[in-house]
């Protein structure tokens, strides 16, 4: 949760800080019912057999799917109040999910842009993040001209590109040929 130190953010639209301490997570959506806390620094992995709702859970802390009774909260804050765009989180999947109409570049740049940074900013900022992830060298290209491998590396960039205060990742590398995993891992 969260990155390398621990953080304020602001709470709602009180204005007031409060400290990124903890995900709780008490809901259920469709039969799935859940209840557990993740404290700040802290790495969770949610394990069970195909079909156990573990993508449908991450899927609910994002905001894709409204649990049909509980709450998630972020720091004591109810995420159901905000947009999934507004919650500071990000959900990594299998598929990159990149827009095909877009290059790698733009497809970082993608939601900084939507957070209305800067054209240049949020392009300076997308290329730091490509070559972070060592993909730096595919700016210009669209997603139909990137392998699988090449691909997930845009995406992390995407997901990591905006800062958010949680990645939740969906077995990202699960599509991956086997010896492409250590690579993308780093």
């Amino acid at each position: 949760l969260g990155g390398g130190r621990r953080t304020r953010d602001h709470c709602g639209s009180t204005g007031q800080e409060c400290p990124v301490s903890h995900l709780e997570y008490a809901a259920q959506v469709r039969e799935i019912s859940a209840d557990f806390s993740v404290a700040a620094q802290e790495t969770v992995a949610l394990l069970g057999p195909n079909g156990a709702g573990k993508s449908t859970i991450l899927n609910v802390i994002a905001g894709l799917i409204r649990p049909d009774s509980g709450a998630v909260t972020l720091a004591g804050q109810d995420l159901g109040r905000f947009t999934p765009h507004d919650r500071g989180i990000a959900l990594l999947a299998q598929d990159p999910l990149l827009f095909p109409h877009l290059s790698a570049l733009d497809n970082v740049a993608f939601g900084l842009r939507a957070r209305r940074v800067r054209s240049q900013a949020a392009l300076d900022t997308a290329h730091e993040w490509l070559k972070q992830v060592g993909a730096d060298g595919l700016a210009d290209r669209r997603p139909h001209a990137l392998s699988g491998g090449q691909a997930q590396r845009v995406a992390i960039a995407r997901a990591l590109a905006t800062t958010p205060k949680i990645m939740l990742l969906d077995e990202p590398m699960a599509a991956l040929d086997v010896n492409a995993r250590p690579e993308i891992r780093q």
